[in-house]
């Protein structure tokens, strides 16, 4: 096995983890259920973005989502109550573990991927700004598309124009299909990011998002106007599959406010001597890097089978710079 601690790869990076990049081992063969296993325990069992988005979207339906019925026509009621649901959660998500992270430097470098700071003074931002850039284009661009989204399929779910299900009526598939959201998201994200890299897209869309090479937690749905209409479409399977208000819900956070997490820049917050949390995925942060690789999620591994896999390795990195090349020649 390479030595990940020793390769030339690891000076790249302030902190990089010792082992090569996992993938969910569901879609190992032979079957390894233990791996599975311990997969999942990790993903639900622990504090992860995940159990974070689980328990906004309990919470938000508990308190705060208005009933279907209320939304059976638009009324500026209940529907800013949905764009207060999109923006708290988003401004004291990514709020908070930016001035954790970058302004009160509460565990200095301590697991940070790169080396440097945010950027500031530079004109390849909005306001010259890589914060104030990515606050833009997530309360800006962001926030309003996938609202719109929210707004129009609540109120077709309230008009009973698509499947719906409670708890009481199918208990299993309301586990199962909570269960399965995540994995939806990841195969929709695949293939929209794909496309946002053909280049005449990533020059005129999806680059906005990649201006971010060293992220922070306000760049993870930091994204131009047209790259959010694709992106947010993944909310729509809920037109086809029974789903109830809490499915959209987990969705949407799980959407929204676990980018924030994936995009930190650091593998774990610290407090004090403990590690309270994983944030940060050295998967996506190589993508960040170096652009052509890790296209989608380590939950189903299309880049594995599609030859854009980078596992963190020196090799990895040769193999995809090839590739980068071929691709703009």
């Amino acid at each position: 096995m390479t030595d990940f601690s020793q390769d030339a790869e690891a000076a790249r990076w302030n902190y990089r983890p010792e082992n090569p990049v996992g993938l969910n081992p569901l879609f190992s063969w032979p079957p390894r259920p233990a791996a599975v296993l311990r997969w999942y325990r990790g993903a639900w069992l622990q504090l992860t973005s995940l159990t974070l988005c689980l328990v906004l979207a309990v919470a938000a339906y508990t308190w705060f989502l208005p009933p279907l019925e209320a939304m059976q026509s638009f009324a500026p009621g209940w529907m800013f109550r949905v764009w207060l649901l999109n923006m708290v959660p988003q401004i004291m998500v990514a709020g908070g573990l930016h001035w954790w992270f970058y302004m009160r430097k509460g565990q200095g470098m301590y697991k940070k991927f790169d080396r440097r700071d945010l950027t500031r003074d530079n004109g390849t931002f909005t306001f010259r700004n890589q914060l104030w850039d990515n606050i833009w284009w997530t309360l800006g661009s962001a926030m309003t598309v996938c609202t719109v989204y929210q707004w129009l399929i609540y109120w077709v779910m309230a008009n009973g124009w698509v499947p719906t299900v409670t708890w009481a009526q199918a208990p299993v598939w309301f586990v199962v299909w909570m269960f399965f959201i995540p994995m939806w998201s990841g195969l929709h994200f695949y293939w929209v990011h794909r496309l946002e890299h053909h280049p005449k897209l990533y020059k005129h869309v999806h680059a906005v998002h990649h201006r971010n090479v060293n992220i922070g937690p306000w760049s993870g749905i930091s994204n131009h106007w047209y790259e959010n209409i694709l992106y947010f479409t993944t909310y729509f399977i809920h037109l086809l599959v029974p789903s109830h208000p809490l499915h959209l819900l987990f969705h949407i956070y799980f959407q929204q406010v676990s980018p924030i997490l994936s995009h930190s820049g650091f593998e774990k917050i610290k407090t004090g001597e403990t590690e309270a949390a994983k944030t940060g995925d050295f998967f996506h942060q190589l993508h960040h890097r170096y652009f052509e690789c890790n296209y989608g999620t380590s939950e189903i591994p299309f880049d594995k089978w599609f030859g854009t896999f980078h596992d963190g390795s020196a090799e990895a990195t040769t193999r995809t710079r090839a590739y980068k090349k071929q691709m703009y020649t």
